[in-house]
């Protein structure tokens, strides 16, 4: 019995190693080779708007075109005076949680943020690849540590007496565990944004709704919050394999009270319910604002 324990120990480790080597590398190819998603055409200005749009002197009348082309379109956030999302540089109007990003030189549905590490734009299309990425980096490094910390204890003991094994535990554990610590905190990080439904950029800029900045506004309850990300299919949350729920353009908020709701947020409801029309637009026309981004 014996002789078969190291043997079929050996075994156990291979297949687990070469498990989440696997893995680690499948998401991390994902995370890289998965193009950011723009925002759909009817997002973008026609050819006819553009004229018109650029022709006009006016700010006023230039938002109110903005806010023209806003009305059919599913779009609920605002800058922080209240005025329409737009993109100047890729000539848009900017889709509910998305940004334009000045390294991708684009706009991306539900930016989180631009990754160095993996050269690519975290969104909408690769945020779940990202996030299983930083998970089995941290299983990959942990399994690692924990393999190598026996012949750690073994060299201090003086059970070792190889200088270059010495020297190559050394630098496996130390290496592993300096990972391990910083993408704990990471990780850490973004499974509290995705509990409550945030992206990096939202952390730290409360998106604004018609009834102001709100940083629970896309918070549905933490079951409901990582379907968003994972979708329905539990067999699938654990596969970098694309599940995340809609098209990025569009997310469901949290529940208010009807006067409050965003949704209902437009000139055809306010005069639904005998509110006076003049001072509305009035107070529209004056709010709505161009948003340019850097």
């Amino acid at each position: 019995s014996v002789t078969l324990s190291n043997p079929v120990e050996k075994v156990a480790y291979l297949i687990i190693f070469h498990i989440l080597f696997v893995l680690f590398v499948w998401t991390y190819w994902k995370s890289i080779f998965t193009l950011p998603v723009q925002p759909g055409k009817k997002y973008h200005m026609s050819y006819a708007d553009k004229e018109r749009y650029e022709n006009e002197e006016r700010p006023e009348v230039q938002r109110q075109i903005l806010a023209e082309i806003a009305r059919k379109l599913p779009v609920y956030t605002r800058t922080g005076d209240g005025g329409v999302r737009f993109c100047d540089r890729c000539q848009l109007i900017k889709p509910d949680r998305c940004h334009h990003c000045s390294v991708c030189a684009m706009c991306v549905l539900k930016m989180d943020h631009h990754c160095p590490w993996v050269n690519n734009c975290i969104g909408f299309s690769n945020y779940k690849f990202f996030l299983l990425f930083l998970a089995y980096s941290l299983l990959y490094c942990l399994y690692i540590a924990a393999t190598v910390f026996k012949y750690f204890i073994k060299y201090w003991t003086g059970e070792l007496t190889n200088g270059r094994s010495k020297f190559h535990v050394l630098l496996l554990l130390f290496v592993a565990v300096i990972f391990f610590v910083s993408l704990m905190f990471l990780f850490g990080y973004h499974c509290w944004l995705v509990s409550r439904n945030r992206s990096t950029l939202e952390a730290f800029s409360a998106p604004v709704f018609q009834n102001g900045p709100d940083k629970n506004g896309f918070n549905l309850g933490f079951v409901k919050n990582l379907q968003q990300v994972f979708g329905e299919e539990k067999k699938l949350w654990l596969l970098p394999i694309a599940s995340s729920q809609g098209d990025g353009h569009f997310f469901p908020m949290r529940a208010l009270c009807e006067a409050q709701n965003p949704l209902l947020a437009n000139e055809e409801q306010w005069e639904d319910d005998g509110i006076d029309e003049e001072p509305h637009d009035s107070g529209e026309a004056s709010s709505l604002a161009i948003e340019r981004e850097t």
